[in-house]
C-alpha cells in the first residue's frame, strides 16, 4: 500500500466507480484511495493454497470463499479492503457482487510492508465486523499462522508453528495440515535489521 492516497474525498460509492474502471486495485479508508502494492511468490503461492483448499471444504456448504480480487467492505469506520483470503456464509453476501459484508472468516499474508498495518489499524477495523470469527495471519518468511478467534466478546489467539503438524479454522470447521498451506513456497527473506 502507497503512503499517500492518490483520491481524497471519494464517497463510498465514487471509489466503487473509480475502482470498477481502475487498472489496478485500491483499498479505501474514509474518503482516501490507496494504491495497493504488488505480492511475492511466497505470498501468492501461500494465499492460492488456502484458498484451493478452503474451496474444496466449503463445497456444497453455502459458504463461499474468495481471493485477494474480492473486497470487503467496513461500514462502521468506512473502509474497503481486498483481504488475501475471505470466507462469507451469509445469503446477505449474494446481494452485492464486488463486495463483501458478512465474512466469518478473513485471512491476511503478511508482508513486511503490509505487516503492521494488518496487526493494528486493519485489525481494528475487521473487528467491528459482527458477522467475522475469526482472523488470521500467515507469515510468508517460516512457518506460522496466528489465528484471532472471537470468543464472548474477546479476540483469543492462538498460533502454530513449524512445530505444529496441523492447524484449526474454527469459523469454518476445518482442520488442516500445515504443510499444505505452505505446499511449493519459497520463503520470503527476512527483513534485514536497519544499519546502526
Amino acid at each position: 500500500m502507497v503512503a499517500s492516497p492518490e483520491q481524497v474525498n471519494l464517497s463510498p460509492e465514487q471509489y466503487l466507480s473509480y475502482e470498477e474502471a481502475s487498472p489496478i486495485k485500491h483499498e479505501y479508508r474514509d474518503g482516501e484511495v490507496y494504491a495497493m502494492a504488488g505480492a511475492t511468490d511466497a505470498h501468492v503461492t501461500i494465499a492460492g493454497n488456502l484458498f484451493a483448499i478452503l474451496r474444496n471444504h466449503l463445497r456444497g456448504s453455502g459458504c463461499r470463499v474468495y481471493i485477494s480480487d474480492m473486497k470487503a467492505r467496513i461500514n462502521l469506520s468506512n473502509r474497503f479492503f481486498y483481504p488475501d483470503v475471505m470466507v462469507t456464509c451469509d445469503d446477505r453476501d449474494l446481494e452485492t457482487p464486488t463486495y463483501k459484508q458478512f465474512p466469518s472468516l478473513i485471512v491476511e499474508v503478511l508482508s513486511a510492508s503490509t505487516e503492521a498495518f494488518d496487526r493494528g489499524d486493519k485489525f481494528a477495523d475487521y473487528q467491528s465486523l459482527e458477522s467475522l470469527q475469526e482472523y488470521v495471519l500467515i507469515n510468508a518468511k517460516r512457518q506460522r499462522i496466528e489465528c484471532f478467534r472471537r470468543s464472548e466478546g474477546r479476540w483469543v489467539l492462538e498460533t502454530y508453528t513449524s512445530t505444529s503438524e496441523t492447524f484449526t479454522l474454527s469459523s469454518i470447521n476445518y482442520e488442516g495440515e500445515m504443510a499444505a498451506i505452505y505446499e511449493d513456497v519459497i520463503f520470503d527473506p527476512p527483513t534485514p535489521e536497519p544499519e546502526r
